[in-house]
């Protein structure tokens, strides 16, 4: 799990609630219509710009990879790819049957090399896999972002609804301080919304999106590789091209 992410949303969070109950009473920072406004208003306008079936797999998609793991590096992920081209040296592709692989996806394209498909499947088959599972990451990070852009435009809206019904009852002392609340409260849903969980798991999703094509890239690369039986030094050599000069350097250095 991405401690960062929930350590972040939580801190925040308790900050504001923190700083509520250091100045007075959290009650008077609850209030439903404003959240009516904002949630369902934001909910609603998310729905327009996409399709219904789409919505809430991208939300689950969002939430699962901004909370999962930064999962393997691409230096032990290069060392790995190397060690199993040893075995297909020494063993043959039979030699990968019963080896542990950590990467779900090395796994399924070691799977492919032991059952003796053809480089061109198997290359095509993870490719495309990949192509759909990043494409599916983008569309939580699309839905996130809708959803970010809505609420403080939502907010604003709340807060022209409430300064419109107090200036109707100007009249009435008791109404000025319930519209004055919906025309506050439903900009800092509003803000909050936005800030802590939205606008931040676009950025999170957008470093995800990233890591995880050059991961899966530099996966495909090595398996295909491995089936065209390249010698490790070869595949180590070929896939230390993936990492920063620095790393690149230092694995060098170690063989």
């Amino acid at each position: 799990m991405d401690l960062a992410t929930l350590i972040g949303i939580v801190g925040a969070f308790g900050i504001v609630i923190t700083a509520i109950f250091i100045g007075g009473s959290f009650g008077q920072f609850v209030d439903v219509p404003s959240m009516l406004i904002v949630i369902g208003g934001g909910l609603a306008a998310t729905l327009i710009r996409f399709q219904l079936s789409n919505i809430a797999a991208a939300f689950v998609t969002g939430f699962k990879v901004a909370l999962a793991g930064s999962g393997a590096k691409p230096r032990d992920l290069i060392s790995e790819i190397t060690n199993l081209g040893e075995i297909v040296r020494k063993s043959g592709p039979l030699g990968l049957e019963n080896v542990d692989v950590s990467d779900p996806v090395l796994a399924k394209g070691v799977q492919y090399i032991a059952d003796g498909y053809e480089l061109d499947f198997i290359k095509e088959s993870m490719e495309r896999e990949r192509d759909l599972q990043l494409s599916r990451l983008a569309e939580g990070k699309r839905v996130f972002k809708a959803l970010g852009d809505s609420a403080p435009a939502f907010g604003m809206i709340g807060t022209l609804v409430g300064l419109v019904q107090m200036l109707a009852n100007m009249d009435d002392p008791a109404a000025i301080g319930p519209s004055m609340a919906i025309a506050l409260l439903t900009t800092l849903y509003g803000a909050l919304i936005s800030n802590i969980i939205c606008l931040p798991l676009v950025d999170k999703l957008d470093a995800k999106f990233d890591t995880d094509e050059l991961n899966q890239t530099l996966i495909i690369d090595g398996v295909c590789q491995i089936r065209e039986s390249k010698s490790p030094a070869l595949i180590k050599e070929m896939l230390v091209a993936y990492l920063p000069e620095k790393i690149r350097a230092e694995m060098v250095e170690a063989a």
